[in-house]
C-alpha cells in the first residue's frame, strides 16, 4: 500500500515539475514579448517621435505669447521718413453690453481725471466727450468684440495706476504695441495710405484666410496687430511687416509662472524707399491748394471757378517712369489713425481718405443731393485728347500731315434735316486748318469732321473698336500698371453712346475728348507716352527696398509696357501744334515745352460743368518731366490747371534740374494776362480753351 502511495506521489511530483516548467517558460516568453515590445516602442518614441514629443514637453512646460513684428519704414527719395513705427503703451477698452451709456460717460470722465493727473501735459488734452466717442458705444467704427484704443503713449505713472486699479476700470487693458507715425508735413497722405487692426481688416480678400495653412508661426498674423489697409502701406504689406517675436514663460501643471521669461525678438520689416520727393511733393500740394483758393474768388471772369474744391496732379519722369509727385487735394491729417479714429473724425475725412489721382472719388459734399450736382475726380479729357486724335487720324490714313479743312466754326452730322452740330468755342470760325493748327486752335470741328466722322464712314461700327485700341495703347481705358490698390481704368462711354445714339455720334464726340473719363495718373502716363514718342512707361513709386541695415533687398527697374510706332513726321506734327497752345502761368519759363489745355464739359445732376485739364512735358527736346493736372469744375484748362503745372515744373527744376542741373526758381508771378507760345510762329491766334472763349465740347 505504502509502495503504491509512494509511486503515486512521485508521478504527481513529476507532473507538477512539468507544469511548473511549462508555466515558467510561458512566463518568460510573455515577459520577453512585453519587454521586447516596450524596447521597440521606446526606440520608436526616441528616434521617430522624439522631436515632436520634446516639443510637446516644452509646450506643456511653457506658455508662448506672440509679439507683433516691428513694421518697416517708408521713406521719400532722399530718405526722409514718411511713415515709421514707434513702440508705446496704449489703453484699450473692450465694449461691455451690460454697461449703459451713462455709465460709459462716467467711466470716460474718470479716465480723463487720471490722464490729467498722471499723463503728459499737452496743448489739447483729451476731454470726456472725446474719450466716450473713442469707446464707440454704437459700434460705428468697431465691431462689438473689437477693443477700442482710448489713448496711446501712456506714462509710467498711468500704466502703474491702471495696473493697480483694474477692478475699478472694467473692460480696460494696457497693451504694448507699435504705433504707426506719419510725417507731420502731410506728405502724399493718400498715396502712403493707412493701417487698421487685423481684426477689422478682414473685409479685404488679402486678410480673410491669410493664416490658413501657415506653418511658420513667425509669419502668422495676430488679431491685435495693425496691417496696411490702403495705399503703399497695403501694397507692400508683406515687405513691411517683418516677423513675429515670442515671449516664453515657464509654468507648472497649474499654469503658474515659475521662472524668468525667454524672449525671441521680433524681426523688423524691410524699408521702402520711394520715388516721391518730399520737396516736389509739398510744392505740388501747395500749388493746388493755393490755386483752388485763388480761382474760387478771382475777379477775372475767365479764371473764376467758384465751385473748384478739389485738384489732382501727377509728375512723372519721362525716361524712367518714376513718379516724383502725386497729390490728391484736399488731404487730411494721418495722425487721426494713431490713437484710434473716432466716428466723428471718420466722417470728417470720408471724402479725403481715397486717392483721387488714381480712382473715382466723390466731391466733398455731405448732402447727397448737392454732391450729385458736382463731378468726381475722373473727368473727360476735353481738348487734351486732340494730339492723340491727330495721331490716330494720320496713322489710319484718314488725314495727312498737310490735309486741310475749312472750319466754319462747327461740324454737322446726321440725316438731312436732323443734323447735330459740334461747335468750336464760341462757334469761332477758324478758316483753313491743318492738323498742326487744328491742335493749336483746339478745333472741335476739325477733330469731328476729319477724324471721328471719317473713321465711322470708313469702318462703321468697327470704328469704335479701332478707336478703343489706340486709347488703350496710350494708357487710356486700362490701368497704368502701377500696381496701386483700387486704381481705376477709367470710365469709357463711347460704347454706351452706341446704344444711346450711334457709332457715328460715339466717334464724333470721342474725337474731341467727350466720351471717356480718366484719372490724373492716366493723364500723366498719356503725356509721358507722347513725350517718349510712343513708349508707355510703367509708373514707378518705389525706387528700392532695403533691410534694416540699409542693404539692398530689391531694386526696381524702369519698364516699358508697350511701344506705339509712328513715323517721325506724325510726332512732329502734333508737337508743333502743342508748341503753339496758349497757356497761362508760364511767363518766364526757361524751357521750350509742349502742352495741351482742356476744358471738358460734363453733365452732372441735370446741369453742365466745366473741368480744367492740362498736360505738358519739358524740355521739348529730350523731355525729362511730364505733368498732368485735373481740377473738377475748374473752368478753362489754361487758367484753372496750367498755373499749377508751372509750379510743379519749377519745383522739380529747383531740386533736380529739367536739364540735369538744379536751377533757382524763375521770377514767376503766374500772371493772369497774356499767354505763352514758344515757337517762331507764336503769333498764331489761339482759341478753344483760354482767352475768354466758351468751349463747346458737347
Amino acid at each position: 500500500m505504502s509502495g503504491n502511495l509512494t509511486e503515486e506521489a512521485q508521478k504527481r511530483e513529476i507532473r507538477n515539475r512539468r507544469h511548473f516548467s511549462f508555466r515558467l517558460n510561458v512566463f518568460f516568453f510573455i515577459t520577453f514579448f512585453v519587454f521586447s515590445t516596450l524596447i521597440v516602442r521606446l526606440a520608436y518614441l526616441q528616434f521617430v517621435e522624439g522631436d515632436s514629443l520634446r516639443a510637446k514637453e516644452h509646450a506643456n512646460g511653457t506658455r508662448p505669447v506672440s509679439v507683433p513684428p516691428i513694421r518697416g519704414n517708408i521713406y521719400d527719395s532722399e530718405h526722409v521718413a514718411l511713415a515709421y513705427s514707434m513702440s508705446t503703451q496704449s489703453l484699450y477698452y473692450t465694449f461691455d453690453n451690460k454697461m449703459s451709456e451713462d455709465e460709459g460717460k462716467a467711466l470716460a470722465q474718470r479716465l480723463v481725471d487720471v490722464f490729467n493727473e498722471l499723463g503728459e501735459k499737452t496743448e489739447k488734452p483729451l476731454t470726456a466727450k472725446e474719450v466716450f466717442t473713442y469707446m464707440d458705444f454704437k459700434g460705428k467704427v468697431n465691431f462689438s468684440y473689437q477693443p477700442r484704443r482710448i489713448k496711446s503713449g501712456l506714462t509710467k505713472e498711468e500704466i502703474a495706476y491702471f495696473s493697480e486699479h483694474r477692478q475699478q476700470f472694467p473692460g480696460l487693458d494696457v497693451v504694448e504695441e507699435s504705433i504707426r507715425q506719419y510725417n507731420p508735413e502731410k506728405v502724399a497722405v493718400q498715396l502712403v495710405g493707412y493701417m487698421k487692426k487685423m481684426s477689422g481688416a478682414t473685409s479685404l480678400d488679402k486678410y480673410k484666410d491669410i493664416n490658413a495653412d501657415q506653418p511658420d508661426k513667425t509669419l502668422e498674423y495676430l488679431k491685435s496687430e495693425e496691417v496696411g489697409f490702403d495705399g503703399l502701406e497695403y501694397m507692400f504689406q508683406d515687405e513691411l511687416r517683418g516677423r513675429n517675436g515670442v515671449k516664453e514663460y515657464p509654468v507648472n501643471n497649474q499654469s503658474e509662472i515659475i521662472g524668468p521669461m525667454k524672449l525671441t525678438k521680433p524681426v523688423k520689416g524691410d524699408n521702402i524707399i520711394l520715388t516721391i520727393n518730399k520737396d516736389v511733393q509739398l510744392a505740388t500740394q501747395r500749388a493746388i491748394t493755393e490755386h483752388l483758393a485763388k480761382i474760387r474768388s478771382s475777379s477775372n471772369e475767365q479764371e473764376r471757378a467758384p465751385n473748384a474744391k478739389t485738384g489732382y496732379a501727377v509728375a512723372m519722369e519721362v525716361k524712367t517712369g518714376k513718379i516724383v509727385a502725386m497729390a490728391s487735394m484736399p488731404d487730411y491729417d494721418p495722425d487721426v489713425w494713431q490713437g484710434g479714429i473716432s466716428p466723428e473724425e471718420l466722417e470728417n475725412i470720408n471724402y479725403y481718405m481715397s486717392n483721387g489721382a488714381i480712382r473715382d472719388v466723390q466731391p466733398p459734399y455731405k448732402d447727397d443731393k448737392e454732391r450729385m450736382k458736382h463731378p468726381s475726380s475722373l473727368v473727360n479729357l476735353g481738348s487734351t485728347q486732340k494730339p492723340l486724335t491727330i495721331l490716330l487720324g494720320l496713322n489710319e490714313k484718314l488725314i495727312t500731315t498737310n490735309s486741310t479743312f475749312d472750319d466754319p466754326g462747327y461740324f454737322a452730322f446726321g440725316g438731312k434735316g436732323h443734323e447735330t452740330r459740334v461747335r468750336n468755342a464760341g462757334s469761332k470760325a477758324n478758316g483753313t486748318l491743318t492738323p498742326t493748327t487744328a491742335i493749336a486752335k483746339s478745333s472741335n470741328a476739325f477733330m469731328a469732321g476729319m477724324v471721328g466722322n471719317k473713321l465711322y464712314l470708313r469702318d462703321g461700327d468697327k470704328g469704335v473698336d479701332i478707336w478703343d485700341s489706340y486709347m488703350k495703347q496710350f494708357g487710356l481705358g486700362v490701368t497704368t500698371g502701377s500696381g496701386l490698390p483700387h486704381e481705376s481704368s477709367g470710365s469709357i462711354n463711347y460704347y454706351k453712346e452706341i446704344k444711346n445714339g450711334s457709332s457715328q455720334s460715339a466717334l464724333v464726340y470721342a474725337s474731341f475728348g467727350q466720351q471717356a473719363r480718366y484719372s490724373a495718373l492716366q493723364l500723366a502716363q498719356y503725356a509721358s507716352t507722347l513725350a517718349n514718342r510712343g513708349k508707355r512707361m510703367k509708373p514707378q513709386f518705389v525706387d528700392r527696398i532695403e533691410d534694416t541695415d540699409g542693404k539692398l533687398v530689391q531694386p526696381f527697374q524702369s519698364e516699358i509696357l508697350n511701344t506705339v510706332s509712328f513715323p517721325k513726321a506724325y510726332w512732329e506734327t502734333i508737337e508743333s501744334g502743342m508748341a503753339q497752345v496758349s497757356v497761362q502761368g508760364f511767363e518766364g519759363f526757361g524751357y521750350d515745352f509742349r502742352r495741351k489745355t482742356g476744358t471738358s464739359e460734363q453733365d452732372v445732376g441735370g446741369g453742365r460743368v466745366e473741368n480744367a485739364v492740362f498736360i505738358a512735358y519739358a524740355p521739348a527736346k529730350n523731355p525729362t518731366l511730364a505733368v498732368a493736372v485735373v481740377v473738377p469744375e475748374g473752368g478753362y484748362g489754361g487758367w484753372g490747371a496750367a498755373p499749377i503745372a508751372r509750379k510743379i515744373f519749377d519745383a522739380y527744376d529747383a531740386k533736380f534740374g529739367l536739364d540735369g542741373t538744379p536751377h533757382a526758381p524763375a521770377n514767376n508771378q503766374n500772371a493772369t494776362n497774356g499767354a505763352v507760345n514758344d515757337q517762331a510762329n507764336a503769333n498764331v491766334p489761339v482759341n478753344g480753351d483760354v482767352g475768354g472763349q466758351t468751349v463747346n465740347e458737347e
